[in-house]
């Protein structure tokens, strides 16, 4: 058997096929498994609300400790070229970007930045 941490990186094409309470479900499932889940489109606001949501009514004392989710902030239009109406209506690109996910008690974050996530992550 192969001892360590899984990491399921899941693509931008799957994620836009699943609706909101598929994506919650698979990500729930995945790290309560003790894997590190990477969605290469990070989740809109409604999906991690919703997520944090279903992860506080799994907590348990001695089981599931919840989730460590980090992501890159958005662009907003100005800084992501958004269009002439979205310059002019200042209207915020939906520019979501990955999102790295994983069971708080085995995942922390070292670092974050504009541009990179450095997490540490321990085995089981």
């Amino acid at each position: 058997m192969i001892q360590g941490v899984q990491i399921d990186l899941i693509s931008a094409d799957r994620l836009e096929r699943m609706t909101k309470m598929e994506k919650i479900r698979l990500i729930i499932d995945d790290v309560m498994e003790g894997n590190i889940v990477v969605l290469e489109k990070g989740l809109t606001p409604d999906e991690q609300s919703g997520l944090i949501e279903l992860t506080m009514q799994k907590i348990t004392p001695d089981g599931f400790s919840g989730i460590e989710m980090e992501t890159y902030a958005a662009k907003d239009a100005s800084s992501s070229g958004g269009g002439l109406f979205g310059k002019l209506f200042g209207k915020k690109v939906s520019a979501t970007r990955m999102t790295v996910i994983g069971p708080a008690n085995q995942m922390k974050t070292i670092k974050k930045d504009k541009d990179l996530i450095s997490a540490w992550v321990s085995s089981r």
